[in-house]
């Protein structure tokens, strides 16, 4: 390396050159930034092998996890210490398994339940057919077959019908036909059409309501009050009762329906609403129905943005109590 550097003597030009020679200072600072070097690629080394065990690492353990799910195994779960991002994305990522997990047990524990309900009375009308056709019988016991027979049918009918009106419900984008209508009037119809069903049981039925306007799906809530106060006559003894009470204030409708009857124990109460369960799996098939009418209950109720309750005693009756929002916020889904 050669420097220069101009300058003049009585105005004549003169340079002066000068090649340094930097010796063992120049060897020094070569070495140095030799060292230099090497510790910046030890260290930039060791950073990533930590960065790839600390960030790549958790995310191939979610990579296996996502793997497994796609398998239909929710079962595992991964662990974590971490407060950043990643740590956050394991904790939402077993949040969802568990949910898909609940999911998956729900939907094969439904199907299971669909073939027991649909199980159940084919077989029955296989075997009384078959003795139908292969026995000899007087008329009498040939009519009562035949009207199990009818029976088994109608409660495959109502199954199918059942399952089809909460598979709609269930439809996420599903429209009400949302109207202005008089709520009393609605519900003393429905009353009045189960007529056959509690004066059979000698039931004294009440009504407490002034006129009470509601904006609402008006066939869909036709279907929760069949099924609410058709359960309360179903499971109310002879000579009980089954009252129904409308209330309206500022912060919306309360429908009260309390029945006489059977009760149902505290801890049965929050699974109720569940497809297919039943508080007395012993109760008579005719009787206690294929559990699915509490479940599109509910649904209609959510799909009007509401709320409803149950408080029963065992022996005492039970209270289902049905809350509707005002006329201005009624749902439109």
């Amino acid at each position: 390396m050669v420097l220069g550097l101009p300058f003049k003597i009585n105005g004549k030009p003169f340079a002066l050159f000068i090649t340094p020679e930097f010796g063992e200072l120049g060897s020094f600072i070569g070495s140095w930034l030799r060292n230099q070097l090497l510790i910046v690629l030890l260290f930039g080394s060791l950073f990533i092998v930590v960065s790839a065990r600390y960030i790549v690492r958790p995310l191939q353990h979610l990579t296996a996890a996502t793997r497994k799910m796609a398998k239909g195994d929710f079962s595992f779960r991964l662990t974590t210490k971490r407060k950043d991002e990643i740590g956050q994305l394991t904790t939402s990522f077993n949040r969802m398994a568990h949910e898909l997990g609940m999911l998956e047990n729900s939907r094969r524990q439904f199907v299971s339940d669909v073939s027991h309900e649909i199980q159940s009375p084919l077989t029955s009308i296989k075997g009384f057919t078959h003795a139908l056709i292969h026995k000899k019988m007087d008329e009498a016991s040939r009519v009562r077959l035949l009207g199990i027979i009818e029976d088994e049918t109608n409660r495959l009918s109502r199954l199918s019908e059942d399952l089809l009106q909460l598979s709609s419900l269930e439809y996420e984008h599903l429209q009400l036909n949302v109207s202005n209508y008089r709520l009393d009037e609605q519900i003393r119809n429905v009353i009045i059409a189960s007529e056959p069903q509690w004066s059979f049981k000698n039931l004294a039925i009440e009504l407490e309501s002034a006129e009470v306007l509601i904006m609402a799906d008006q066939g869909k809530l036709n279907q929760l009050w069949t099924n609410l106060i058709g359960n309360a006559i179903k499971f109310t003894e002879e000579r009980g009762s089954v009252r129904v009470t409308i209330r309206e204030d500022n912060h919306g409708i309360k429908v009260l329906i309390t029945d006489s009857g059977q009760g149902i124990p505290e801890e049965e109460i929050g699974n109720i609403f569940k497809p297919f369960y039943k508080v007395d799996k012993s109760r008579d098939r005719a009787i206690s129905g294929n559990g699915i009418g509490l479940s599109i209950v509910k649904r209609i109720v959510d799909l009007h943005q509401g709320d409803i309750q149950v408080t029963s005693r065992v022996g005492e009756g039970t209270t289902i109590s049905v809350h509707l929002p005002p006329l201005s916020t009624a749902a439109i889904v």
